[in-house]
């Protein structure tokens, strides 16, 4: 089976089986299991051994740096809410923010800025906006989506991120020549959808208009009040004494020491983490030749101490409160990591039967034309994938190696083809309603989840199509400046269109009051 069209049917069926039943975990443990049927030529033991051995311990053993670093994130996050240092930042602002649009604009600088990890962005976003949104009678169907669409986006373009790790991490072992990180700084400029998503939130904004069921949601907030919350918000008492200064000390910190750690590993200050002098003062180099998986918890574990010191002198925190925050932080990272360990298993058992030579083949003789639209097909194809499955990370950890395999290591196309997956990837986790991330984003807004995903879905939609169109541009373009000035442009003047659309559909129950008013 090796080098055959074989080598394909453990990601397809992890793939199909993912759309069928829309859950992600089975999905990618039976691909694993199919894969290693093949590579042990349906022997029993020999099948039993492929799984554990070569599949999920070599995968655990090869990502415990980012498990570790994961574990350190959420309970840092942990303690930054047990601190109280969230509620402070939110009554700071609502002393500062005036407006409905400085609000939005608000919500959306702290999501960009919260770019560590998605899970971090929707804690700490929802926690701190709520009180400045709901005192401009912004419904939470609103906040949910500015949390959701500034979270997993950030992440896939901040090289100092868990996303930025495990991207890197499922991309480190293949055969482009580019270490993981390193292709995922490359590919971020062509990560159309997370970019005009951005665009389109902005424009939105200072444009003050909704379209969809969003704008339902808004009128009822602003006539009358109703905010959409959903149950009781008691939640956990905030701590009375905490600053602004208590969130923003972690996040500095972890940003500090995390950007220190990547360059200390990739040789900036003499010897990388493999003896070799090349990269000393070179901090380009450096951060090209380091491994995350190393200098992310590096700088997480010197974060986390910074922080845990900083509160105790604070006296906000107790150390046995402190210790709380260990377990809390490891349960809330464990679905991250156990869709990490399949993810990586699978693609283990793919490359043992030489996908990547059957793929390339395959594609050799690919006319040019239908080359240059894989990107848009790939985009296509993570975006209903991520949808179906509600995780971004089991995605591109199907599809990245079959990236890798399509297109040449010197081809301009790798690297819009691996922003292509990201992004798509990205796309569809904003979409579902099983996704993590979404769910946590209507939980930090404190939203009906439904009445988050019905008002957020035709926003990410129109972002989906704008950024199929721009794919197709930049795999025929091959400049990502180019392309992004084209897809920010589609982005602005569909806008215009909907604003258009709205106002005329508003002129034909205004005519008839009018006309009653002249009577």
């Amino acid at each position: 089976m090796y080098g055959t069209f074989w080598a394909l049917v453990p990601p397809i069926l992890a793939i199909v089986l993912a759309l069928i039943t829309k859950e992600a975990y089975t999905s990618l443990f039976f691909g694993l299991l199919i894969g290693a049927l093949f590579s042990a030529g349906f022997q029993p033991v020999a099948t039993l051994d492929a799984v554990i051995n070569d599949g999920l311990i070599s995968a655990i053993s090869d990502n415990a740096g980012i498990f570790l670093f994961l574990v350190l994130l959420g309970v840092l996050v942990a303690m930054v809410n047990r601190s109280g240092g969230s509620a402070a930042f939110g009554r700071w602002a609502q002393t500062h923010i005036k407006t409905a649009v400085g609000a939005q604009l608000a919500a959306f600088v702290l999501g960009v800025l919260i770019f560590i990890d998605d899970y971090f962005n929707c804690l700490t976003v929802g926690s701190v906006m709520r009180p400045v949104t709901d005192s401009h009678r912004i419904s939470r169907a609103k906040l949910a989506y500015l949390i959701d669409a500034t979270a997993a986006p950030i992440c896939m373009i901040a090289p100092i991120s868990s996303w930025a790790a495990a991207v890197s991490g499922v991309a480190q072992d293949l055969d482009t020549g580019i270490s993981g990180i390193q292709l995922f700084i490359q590919a971020i400029p062509y990560n159309f959808y997370s970019l005009l998503t951005f665009v389109f939130i902005i424009a939105l904004v200072f444009m003050k208009f909704d379209y969809g069921p969003m704008r339902a949601k808004e009128l009822l907030a602003q006539r009358s009040g109703e905010l959409g919350a959903a149950g009781d918000e008691k939640g956990e008492e905030a701590n009375p004494r905490g600053r602004v200064i208590d969130l923003l000390f972690p996040v500095i910190a972890l940003m500090i020491t995390c950007t220190i750690g990547m360059i200390y590993v990739g040789g900036f200050f003499g010897v990388d983490a493999w003896g070799d002098t090349g990269c000393a003062g070179d901090f380009i180099g450096a951060f090209g030749n380091t491994d995350a998986f190393i200098a992310l918890p590096w700088g997480a574990l010197i974060a986390l101490v910074l922080s845990f010191i900083y509160y105790l002198c604070r006296r906000i925190l107790t150390i046995k409160q402190a210790a709380e925050c260990i377990p809390q932080g490891f349960v809330a990272m464990v679905p991250p990591i156990i869709i990490l360990t399949l993810a990586v298993s699978l693609k283990t058992m793919t490359s043992s039967l030489g996908a990547a030579e059957y793929v390339h083949d395959l594609m050799l003789g690919a006319a040019q034309g239908l080359y240059s639209l894989l990107p848009a097909v790939i985009f296509l194809v993570a975006c209903v994938l991520a949808f179906a499955s509600g995780t971004s990370w089991g995605t591109f950890g199907i599809l990245i190696p079959i990236v890798t395999a399509i297109f040449p290591a010197s081809s301009e196309l790798l690297i819009i083809g691996i922003s292509a997956c990201c992004a798509g990837a990205v796309c569809g986790d904003h979409c579902s309603p099983i996704s993590d991330t979404t769910i946590m984003a209507s939980a930090g807004a404190q939203v009906e989840h439904i009445s988050h995903v019905s008002t957020q879905l035709p926003y990410a939609m129109t972002v989906a199509a704008l950024s199929f169109l721009t794919y197709i541009a930049a795999g025929f373009i091959q400049n990502a400046l180019v392309s992004l000035l084209i897809g920010a442009a589609l982005t602005v003047a569909a806008l215009f269109v909907l604003r258009y659309l709205e106002a005329r559909k508003d002129a034909p129950a205004s005519a008839p009051a009018a006309a009653e008013a002249d009577a």
